[in-house]
């Protein structure tokens, strides 16, 4: 990590952001939200049919994304989870079915073990997000360097609807949501992609 006096304006921004968009996320509610935000996708913005969705084991405090995981695993949708290689690469991703056995990884991640595969619709997970799709991560760059890899795939940023900032602090290498679902809402952003849904 860069010490204090050699990061940039918006470094420091960010940080403070992250710091504050912690606190705010302590405000959602776990158990409803969960089952909320599937209904919300479910119903709003599903994947296309038979798109590779790619999820993720959620850490503490994140909005459990497994009940929406575990609907769009019954309509058929093949599911992969991320492995969290070493700092500076993008996510690897690894299909998941209910039972499997979780391998620990980095930072408190959870992943499947198997082949490698490429998802067409992305639940991208979030510390803060506003209205134009821009989305506050931890810091590390992981799913901005995954996500412009994945230039086709759907972006959907999950989170409560309490982690709605006005606006997030942005660089150029910050990737831009297509959407972003919360208990609440969808919240349209951007293009559609490979495994959006019929417009």
């Amino acid at each position: 990590m860069a010490a204090p006096h050699s990061l940039s304006p918006l470094d420091l921004e960010k940080r403070a952001a992250r710091e504050r968009a912690r606190a705010a996320r302590a405000g959602g509610n776990a158990e409803v939200a969960g089952p909320g935000l599937a209904l919300r996708v479910l119903a709003g913005i599903p994947p296309a049919a038979g798109a590779r969705v790619a999820g993720f084991w959620p850490l503490d405090g994140e909005i459990d994304v497994r009940p929406l995981l575990l609907a769009l695993h019954a309509r058929g949708h093949p599911i992969l989870l991320p492995e969290t290689p070493p700092r500076g690469q993008p996510l690897v991703f690894r299909p998941w079915r209910i039972g499997a056995l979780l391998t620990p990884g980095r930072y408190g991640t959870r992943h499947p073990d198997g082949p490698a595969d490429a998802p067409d619709y992305v639940l991208v997970p979030l510390l803060a997000f506003d209205r134009a799709g821009n989305r506050l991560g931890y810091g590390a760059g992981y799913y901005d360097r995954t996500l412009a890899a994945l230039p086709a795939a759907f972006r959907l940023g999950v989170g409560f609807a309490c982690q709605e900032v006005e606006k997030v602090p942005v660089s150029p290498a910050d990737v831009p949501l297509d959407a972003v679902a919360t208990e609440r809402e969808i919240i349209r952003c951007g293009r559609g992609g490979a495994g959006s849904p019929a417009s």
